[in-house]
């Protein structure tokens, strides 16, 4: 059974001109129907400002919840902070908290939204307004909940925000396996960062997990495992310039979720990135990953 984290307000009307009534976020719901998946939907919160606030700057939190913030900002997000985005910017970093306290009873939970990794302490950047990654992992720290927590971002581009936000602290540790000549332009300093080339494909992909992920969770023995599972390495992606085909990105999903459950770490997932004109064959390839990591969740050791 999947235990996905969504809320109705992280959905928006579908971009003109595209035919669908619904943006990414309603997608992925769909496409598990289309999959005839056995799921379970929690809705969550909004995160408490206080929350974001530890992490992001209190002008900036008070520009983006009253939809004032400058348009230079806005070209840096890459779209206007209207109030429906607002309100999902809000709720995706409770949805990621949730996501992780589901995880931490059940083995896997997974955030229909989020993996928003670009954004800093005072902006926004690259599609991503709160950073839900350091938010929720600040919160779950601050509460006693876990002592320290291991960020696994595979997602395309590097999640600049994440190692800029996490820098000096040893709760939360941050990986990166990315695109080296992708966005962002200038990277920042993940506690390892695995840098790969241009059309990238499965095995090589692979073998360059395995060769960091174990190590790392052995050393720093986290007990959670916060996945930023973004589908944009796959050799489709509008954006993505690596070359995974479906099995590899299950490949991939597949060791992490090993990984985490050989150790005894629970996980929790978040969406990432994922781009393309078809938008529903992006949703699918959201709505595999979370089954894949699911089943294995689920799968005897």
């Amino acid at each position: 059974m999947l235990h996905v984290v969504h809320h109705p307000d992280y959905v928006a009307a579908g971009a003109p001109g595209t035919g669908l009534l619904y943006d990414k976020y309603g997608l992925v719901m769909l496409a598990l129907d289309e999959r005839h998946a056995a799921y379970e939907v929690h809705r969550p919160s909004e995160m408490p400002r206080a929350w974001i606030e530890a992490i992001h700057d209190p002008g900036y939190v008070d520009q983006v919840v009253r939809c004032a913030v400058p348009a230079e900002t806005e070209r840096r997000i890459g779209f206007p902070i209207t109030p429906r985005v607002a309100r999902r910017a809000l709720l995706s970093p409770g949805g990621t908290w949730l996501a992780a306290r589901l995880a931490l009873r059940t083995g896997y939970a997974a955030n229909a939204a989020g993996g928003s990794h670009h954004a800093l302490y005072d902006t926004g950047a690259g599609y991503c307004v709160f950073n839900d990654l350091v938010i929720a992992a600040n919160r779950l720290i601050a509460e006693a909940t876990v002592a320290r927590i291991l960020i696994v971002d595979l997602d395309v581009h590097q999640g600049d925000g994440t190692a800029a936000l996490t820098v000096g602290r040893d709760d939360i540790v941050s990986f990166s396996v990315h695109g080296e000549k992708n966005f962002p332009v200038r990277k920042a300093v993940s506690d390892l960062d695995v840098a790969l080339p241009d059309a990238t494909g499965d095995d090589a992909y692979l073998d360059a997990l395995a060769a960091h992920l174990p190590a790392l969770i052995d050393r720093v023995r986290p007990e959670l495992i916060l996945y930023q599972a973004g589908v944009d390495p796959h050799r489709d992606d509008r954006l993505g310039r690596l070359a995974l085909s479906d099995a590899g990105i299950a490949a991939r999903d597949r060791f992490v979720m090993r990984q985490a459950r050989h150790r005894g770490v629970p996980l929790a997932s978040v969406l990432g990135g994922g781009y393309g004109a078809d938008r529903m064959a992006v949703a699918h390839r959201h709505a595999a990953t979370m089954l894949t990591l699911a089943d294995e969740a689920a799968t005897p050791i």
